[in-house]
């Protein structure tokens, strides 16, 4: 195995690394086979990455469509800046006076309506996911939770338990008590579907079910504590509510005496094109009580926060148990999120996403008509989906056809993940600097990928088209 050079000392100098087929070794023995990789028959080993782009220990670059963390672009010079000079002065804990910090909370304000108005900072998505419910139940005084199907809020205990995304592969699971499941709201393959209810506000029809849900959780004396839902499902296969969604459920949760909360952790800061945060697309009037965000906040250096009302962090500070977090809020994490706001701003990354976003829509829409294999394509700036089915009128979902583009897509140095609840669903979630060019190179791609695939499809015997055999490549992203 060969030794690995201190970089610190070797700042810009090239250095060795260990082989690729060690560091597999390494981690099998290390780190253990439950942390998952992506494209785990084969992984790669990423070394450096830049702007849109990722580069593995052979120099070969690839175009990365997966990284809704690296928001602003891999390494991007003024992030990384304002982290190097902030670390060479101060790092410590939020219970000294930094400007850092209360600056970070301000932007972060004077993004959000009225009255959201208290920042709590945080490590991480799945940190803020968990304050979220104390918040809420501290508010409340109520214990239960409403939560989508497919839903994934983090990996801590509390929210593995209302993450249905997680719990439903967790063999014997019970669900808890106090945790109702409502149906997502997907009207390509939900419980209601556009095609079967013409004309019908889908928005309110499915906000009818979180409604007998906060009946069922207040029978008894009992209460909701919280709605919570993340404002694009990703990992549930990159849902777009309906309009009309949001008002109904925050009516029927607030008439129970619940919060809402709208996790923004994947899908905030600008990613939708038109707006700051996710949920301002279903209306200006929408307005959660809480809202959670982090991977994209950093730029993929740990950041995260909480944002609420003043009525609900009074509610929290009378319980008379104090909040810390002893990096949340760290003057360097609170440099960077400034940093990342910066940027955002001054490169008019939100305009940037939705003329962008537009484009790939539109691009993915010309695959559908040409390949039967595309059932639907959905999203809004740069959060897209594209469904892969076997046959457009049952729409079976073609899983094992999805993991062969992904593997083929990598093969060809584009970078692609799948996710919903069958797997078929190909996921775009790129930095923010993906560019038109980058559109069309992976619609080229994709488009060449499918023709093969239904190339190969021509040339098997009808009862053999579409086995799977249960075998998938693995490739999967939160």
């Amino acid at each position: 195995m060969a030794s690995i050079k201190n970089p610190a000392t070797e700042a810009l100098a090239p250095f060795e690394h260990m082989s690729k087929s060690d560091t597999i070794l390494l981690r099998k023995r290390l780190v253990g086979e439950s942390c998952k990789l992506f494209f785990r028959s084969d992984p790669l080993k990423i070394v450096r990455a830049e702007a849109q782009y990722m580069y593995d220990e052979q120099g070969r670059a690839y175009l990365d469509c997966i990284n809704n963390v690296a928001h602003v672009g891999h390494c991007q010079p003024d992030v990384v800046a304002a982290a190097s000079r902030q670390l060479a002065v101060l790092n410590t804990n939020n219970r000294f006076l930094h400007d850092n910090l209360v600056l970070c909370a301000q932007r972060i304000t004077d993004l959000m309506p009225e009255p959201l108005s208290v920042c709590f900072f945080v490590n991480s998505g799945s940190e803020a996911n968990d304050l979220a419910l104390r918040l809420a139940r501290a508010h409340t005084k109520h214990q239960d939770v409403i939560t989508l199907d497919h839903a994934y809020h983090g990996h801590l205990s509390t929210l593995i338990e209302i993450s249905p995304y997680k719990f439903r592969q967790i063999p014997n699971h019970k669900q808890a008590d106090w945790v109702h499941v409502a149906p997502v709201p997907d009207v390509y393959r939900g419980k209601y579907r556009e095609s079967e209810h013409p004309g019908e506000d889908m928005g309110a029809l499915y906000a009818e079910d979180v409604r007998r849900l906060c009946e069922k959780a207040t029978a008894g004396g009992g209460g909701v504590a919280c709605y919570i839902a993340e404002s694009l499902q990703s990992c549930g296969g990159q849902v777009v509510p309906p309009p009309n969604y949001l008002r109904e459920v925050f009516r029927h949760v607030r008439a129970a005496g619940g919060v809402c909360i709208c996790d923004e952790v994947q899908v905030g800061f600008g990613r939708v094109g038109s707006h700051w945060w996710a949920f301002q697309l279903q209306g200006e009037d929408i307005v959660p009580d809480i809202v959670t965000m982090g991977k994209p906040m950093g730029n993929g250096y740990p950041v995260a926060a909480v944002v609420t009302t003043r009525a609900v962090a009074d509610s929290f500070r009378d319980t008379g148990v104090e909040y810390f977090n002893t990096y949340g809020g760290n003057p360097v994490s609170c440099a960077v999120a400034n940093a990342v706001l910066q940027v955002i701003e001054d490169q008019k990354l939100l305009q940037h996403a939705q003329d962008v976003g537009d484009y790939l829509l539109a691009r993915c829409r010309e695959l559908q008509g040409r390949h039967s294999l595309i059932g639907d394509v959905r999203g809004v700036g740069l959060f897209v989906g594209i469904e892969l089915v076997v046959d457009r009128t049952t729409r079976e979902p073609a899983t094992a056809e999805a993991q062969h583009v992904l593997s083929r897509m990598k093969d060809e140095s584009i970078l692609l993940s799948s996710d919903g609840p069958d797997r078929n669903v190909l996921k775009l979630k790129p930095p923010m600097v993906f560019s038109k060019q980058n559109v069309d190179t992976v619609i080229e791609v994709l488009d060449q990928v499918l023709a093969e695939l239904a190339d190969e499809h021509a040339d098997l015997e009808p009862e053999h088209a579409h086995q799977t055999n249960g075998k998938t490549n693995g490739i999967l992203a939160h």
